[in-house]
């Protein structure tokens, strides 16, 4: 029983320094369904961090394209509203998880990151446009 209470209390203690308390942070992953509200309902910047490649073949309307394996990135983000809500999308959520830890990193207020990315917001049958 001993035994039993120190691995408890080890456990315990792993979960409570290891995780991230993410209720402090300014980063909300959101489904497509969420975007699409806050599209309807806030001013916010729309920014694919993708690569102009993939953005060429297909973007979410109103959308930005800031690659985020350029080498300008952070000259690219610094041009951004800090105030305004922004959110970021990539193929399937990987970059843009990685590029909203920098945006909060710089001060940004609000920062949405698209689950899944343009992806499940294709599979999700929304709207993409292109340059045709």
């Amino acid at each position: 029983m001993k035994h039993f209470r120190i691995l408890t209390l080890m456990v315990i203690t792993l979960l409570l320094f290891n995780c991230k308390d993410n209720n402090n942070s300014t980063v909300k992953v959101i489904t497509p369904d969420e975007m699409q509200t806050l599209l309807e309902l806030e001013e916010v910047q729309i920014v694919d961090v993708r690569t102009p490649e993939e953005y060429e073949h297909g973007f979410i309307n109103n959308s930005q394209n800031i690659d985020f394996m350029s080498p300008t990135f952070d000259e690219d983000i610094a041009k951004l509203d800090k105030s305004k809500p922004v959110i970021l999308y990539c193929k399937s959520g990987g970059r843009s998880a990685k590029c909203s830890e920098k945006l909060e990193e710089a001060g940004f207020v609000k920062i949405y990151d698209l689950e899944g990315g343009i992806t499940q917001w294709q599979f999700e049958g929304r709207e993409v446009k292109t340059f045709e």
